[in-house]
């Protein structure tokens, strides 16, 4: 199975705010200690905002940060909503599917039940479980901090 970009950004995205949980973090931050553009950053963080995961904050003193406690935040939710809209095979799709066996074939289902395991098991992991105590992503995922 392969993972969207956007999701990968996103589990990012939220790391990054529960590491510097308790401020404002800027899209800038984010996109320099995720190696991700602010433009494809922006569109991610919309949609987490959209779906609660993150509260924003706009202005010249906004951010953004965590919208709910990091253990509240299952890691499956987050890939099931991000990954809803994308086929995992050809098979899956409603629009451009030109399989020729589509009434015949076990595989689909076969697929779709491995996809509903991988989400299953990532249902048992939260936020808190990828970030606290995890020192090495904290130091990561710190403020840059400026030489005088």
């Amino acid at each position: 199975m392969r993972i969207t970009k956007r999701t990968n950004i996103a589990i990012r995205v939220l790391m990054f705010c529960g590491s510097n949980e308790g401020r404002l973090v800027t899209k800038s931050e984010v996109a320099k200690r995720c190696n991700a553009s602010e433009n494809h950053l922006a569109q991610v963080i919309n949609q987490l905002g959209q779906l609660g995961y993150l509260h924003t904050q706009r202005g010249r003193n906004g951010g953004i940060q965590l919208g709910r406690a990091m253990s509240e935040i299952q890691i499956g939710d987050v890939f099931r909503e991000l990954e809803s809209n994308v086929p995992i095979a050809e098979c899956f799709a409603d629009v451009d599917n030109t399989c020729p066996l589509i009434d015949a074939c076990r595989l689909k289902a076969a697929i779709a039940g491995a996809a509903e395991a991988f989400y299953a098991h990532l249902d048992g992991i939260t936020l808190d479980e990828l970030v606290c105590g995890n020192d090495q992503l904290i130091e990561l995922m710190a403020p840059v901090k400026c030489s005088a």
